[in-house]
């Protein structure tokens, strides 16, 4: 025969640990989650600058004038290329940083046309890149945009990381 009052001491006895497990995992694996929704936001943005750079370098390369370098008209048109791709993606282009130092345009030794656009945008235009046969002329777009991770319980929260963006894209002569 069964002896009831047994049974419920045994189970009363266990049911305290599956409330104390999962105080112990639930924060652990809420951490891992939001790290994991937090790198990738920070990935999506990254790709998303890089895109914007690459789009800039393609606008700077296309100049109306090959040789000389049409720098006012040019960093104008990048700017509005980088704010069209980052707005598309809702980023503020406002905190569009500068680098820190100016690029060496790609390993350019030259640089005809170097501006800097109002949103912080580095402009390198009609840059000679040396040791390719025939010389190459390249228009180079840097800039730099911060990220600010929110990982409460690590080193990580509240952190700013610099996400710099560079490309460069031939010009045709």
């Amino acid at each position: 025969m069964l002896n009831i009052n047994k049974i419920i001491r045994v189970l009363h006895g266990t049911a305290g640990a599956e409330i104390a497990e999962a105080a112990l995992v639930l924060p652990l694996a809420f951490m891992f989650l939001f790290g994991i929704i937090w790198f990738g936001r920070a990935f999506n943005i990254y790709s998303t600058i890089q895109q914007a750079a690459q789009q800039g370098a393609l606008v700077a390369a296309r100049s109306s004038c090959s040789t000389c370098g049409d720098t006012a008209a040019t960093v104008t048109n990048v700017d509005t290329a980088i704010t069209a791709v980052m707005q598309a993606s809702s980023l503020d282009i406002t905190q569009i940083q500068l680098p820190a130092s100016y690029p060496s345009c790609g390993g350019a030794t030259t640089c005809a046309g170097c501006a800097t656009s109002t949103h912080n945008i580095y402009v390198c235009q009609n840059a000679a890149v040396t040791g390719i046969t025939p010389t190459q002329r390249v228009a180079v777009v840097n800039f730099q945009y911060p990220f600010r991770f929110t990982l409460p319980g690590t080193s990580l929260n509240m952190q700013n990381i610099i996400l710099s963006a560079q490309a460069q894209s031939r010009m045709e002569n």
